[in-house]
């Protein structure tokens, strides 16, 4: 095993490890004793669920969030400077992408270290791969403004670049806050203007469909506190 920094997948919920992950990523992860996550609780969670005789105590978990001070991070990557392989791994997904394990990446990278990303699931590709919608232009925006008035306005800034650039759009929101989101949708975009509603991605009770936003008035699905990823195209 070559020593990178491995960027290491996670299931984006209750999935069996085996339906979403190369059985090349348990090789990998069981060689590796340093860990930058996101979340230690659940980067151990995950850990078990992909080999359940893994030893958590022998290993050593570096937090990576927003409260991790640019100090502390400095450091993080000591053991992979000093010939030992290290994992990030986010939350749920692939790490770096819309995650602040980018910031231990763009690090290696300046440090000259390799960094090895390994497949695993992307709610961001599998939605626009489910979609219908342009895969050749498209971007994710992450979460959108919460004050009522700014949404609005940045939703039609996003159903501008459809029309203007040919470009598929892609948004989140907070899951509790998911069936506002979708009213606020409809409310704003013109009726002609396709609307991809994505959720529990690769999970059970999986939901990806795409109708206008003519056709979705008076139909949207029930989807609070459920993961989900909004695109917009015309």
């Amino acid at each position: 095993m070559e020593t990178a920094l491995y960027l290491l997948p996670v299931t984006l919920g209750d999935t069996p490890v085996e339906q979403v992950l190369p059985a090349y990523n348990k090789e990998i992860i069981l060689g590796i004793k340093h860990f930058i996550v996101e979340d230690v609780r659940s980067a151990r969670r995950f850990l078990k669920k992909v080999e359940a005789s893994i030893n958590i105590d022998e290993l050593t978990f570096y937090p990576l969030n927003k409260h991790t001070s640019p100090d502390d991070l400095s450091g993080y990557l000591k053991p992979l400077q000093e010939g030992h392989s290290m994992g990030v791994i986010s939350e749920a997904g692939c790490p770096a992408v819309a995650d602040p394990g980018a910031d231990v990446v763009a690090m290696a990278q300046r440090k000259n270290l390799k960094v090895v990303p390994l497949v695993g699931p992307s709610s961001i590709i599998l939605s626009v791969m489910g979609s219908g919608f342009n895969g050749q232009s498209f971007a994710f925006h992450g979460y959108l403004p919460i004050e009522a008035a700014d949404r609005i306005k940045r939703l039609k800034e996003l159903e501008g670049r459809i029309y203007s650039e040919n470009q598929t759009q892609l948004f989140i929101e907070t899951p509790y806050r998911n069936n506002k989101m979708m009213e606020d949708i409809v409310k704003t975009c013109r009726p002609q203007t396709k609307l991809c509603i994505a959720a529990n991605i690769t999970c059970e009770g999986e939901y990806i469909h795409t109708k206008t936003i003519r056709e979705w008035k008076g139909h949207l699905p029930d989807l609070t506190k459920v993961p989900c990823i909004f695109l917009i195209y015309k």
